[in-house]
């Protein structure tokens, strides 16, 4: 549905776009300056190109997206860049193909732009920096954060010995990126659509008003590759979507998901502290993932170095298992001891796609060493000429093969099942309510909840 773009709800959009985002986020966010005549202009004419549509700041928040942790990070500006202090101040404008060098000194900022217009020139020291692209005509300005454009703004503070790079934007904005960033953007509409429900619930969710940020931009949470990631299919599943949420109850539901379930997802009990209603093991359809089965060699080398305080393994015993076929608890047998550890535990140390996996030992094969010089004997004098048997060899290190169905937690969505279901002609809809039982698609509205307690972090892997 278009928006209507008549001069009071313009107006009205403009005021929103002309406040600086980071009063959402408390005191210590931005306070909000004055803008210049050309600003005005320029943000009315990028207004008739916003895609996805703009909603209410209550349906429609901003979020806090944790991009980067280093030492040094350079960003610049589509469009050229506006530097703004704590309180919201402007300290200096970049023109367009000015980049900004910014490392940490001291538990300050130090920020070296290569080129400045207005301002005062030279480096900069500041506890808190705020960098925002300048407006341009015709479509939403960018910055790019070293190799990767993101929309909205950048907040940067300094954590401990590095600089903390946080993308403030909004809901509607971020969604096309987290889309296509978590699926391919060539699968079925319904399918994308099914994942951007999903993950505007999961974001919704982890807002921490009190914390500095609200989601990491990996799996942590959910990934979230900037502008990249976007293409019209990511922007129309976002769009044609716009503000449904899934709800259990009166409360957003923890939208969790994963990659492929294997054939059965998971019960958020069986693998995390609370069994939620709507997070119960369903059948899956992700026999086409290429994940679906695996196998993994797990050397000598690795084993060593994943349970270095009893020597690396001999053996894996599986101990016990959920209900759809997970490793519940493992014991792992080395040299100089033994440990007990949950499934989840024994996936983190090894690397392992799934806890859907058992073990087995490789086949034991060796190759006879060589005579020196590598010349065979002559036939018939071989018992005469032969050296004497050398003394038996030791048995090689062993070697175990994972051997596993699926990637990721299995609990919640599975995406490659979501796409086999797209493709059987199921709505996106149909798809939710098929991993998350009892759940209702609803337009979100203000006030939504309350969140139900017992969340669990992240989205995984």
């Amino acid at each position: 549905m278009a928006v209507p773009k008549t001069g009071r709800f313009r107006s009205m959009l403009l005021a929103s776009a002309l406040l600086p985002q980071a009063l959402l986020a408390g005191p210590g966010g931005l306070a909000g300056a004055p803008a210049a005549a050309g600003d005005v202009a320029q943000a009315v004419a990028a207004l008739d190109g916003l895609e996805p549509l703009m909603a209410s700041r209550a349906t429609n928040p901003q979020m806090r997206v944790l991009l980067l942790d280093l030492p040094a990070i350079r960003v610049a500006g589509s469009s050229g860049l506006r530097l703004r202090d704590a309180r919201g101040g402007e300290l200096l404008r970049m023109p367009a193909g000015a980049t900004l060098a910014l490392r940490q000194a001291g538990g300050r900022i130090q920020a070296q732009p290569s080129a400045v217009t207005q301002g005062s020139p030279g480096a900069l020291s500041l506890s808190e920096l705020w960098l925002e692209p300048l407006p341009v005509s015709g479509g939403l300005a960018s910055l790019q954060i070293e190799n990767r454009r993101y929309r909205g703004r950048l907040q940067v503070r300094v954590e401990a010995s590095k600089l903390r790079a946080i993308n403030v934007i909004a809901l509607e904005t971020y969604l096309p990126s987290v889309v296509g960033s978590e699926m391919p953007a060539s699968w079925p509409l319904e399918a994308l659509r099914a994942q951007a429900v999903a993950a505007r619930t999961y974001a919704l969710r982890q807002r921490k008003p009190s914390a500095p940020f609200d989601l990491h931009a990996t799996v942590t949470s959910q990934a979230y590759k900037g502008l990249e990631a976007e293409t019209a299919s990511t922007r129309e599943a976002v769009r044609s979507t716009q503000g449904l949420v899934l709800m259990h109850g009166n409360s957003l539901i923890n939208a969790v998901f994963h990659s492929s379930s294997g054939g059965s997802t998971e019960n958020s009990g069986d693998l995390w502290s609370r069994q939620l209603p709507y997070l119960v093991s369903v059948p899956d359809y992700d026999d086409s993932s290429p994940v679906a089965r695996w196998e993994k060699t797990l050397s000598p080398q690795l084993l060593a170095g994943a349970f270095a305080e009893i020597g690396g393994a001999s053996r894996i015993d599986i101990l016990s298992t959920t209900g759809s076929g997970r490793v519940r608890q493992a014991r792992v047998i080395g040299p100089s001891g033994a440990l007990v550890l949950t499934g989840a535990q024994l996936r983190s140390r090894l690397g392992l796609r799934s806890t859907l996996v058992r073990f087995e030992a490789a086949p034991f094969t060796f190759t006879p060493r060589a005579l020196a010089g590598g010349t065979p004997l002559p036939v018939g004098i071989g018992s005469l000429l032969a050296p004497p048997p050398p003394r038996p060899l030791a048995p090689p290190s062993p070697v175990i093969i994972a051997v596993g169905r699926g990637f990721g937690h299995g609990v919640g969505m599975s995406q490659w099942g979501a796409y086999a279901l797209a493709q059987q002609g199921r709505r996106f809809e149909q798809i939710l309510q098929h991993y998350y039982r009892g759940v209702e698609v609803q337009p979100l509205r203000a006030g939504s909840g309350p969140l139900a307690s017992g969340a669990v972090a992240g989205r995984g892997s």
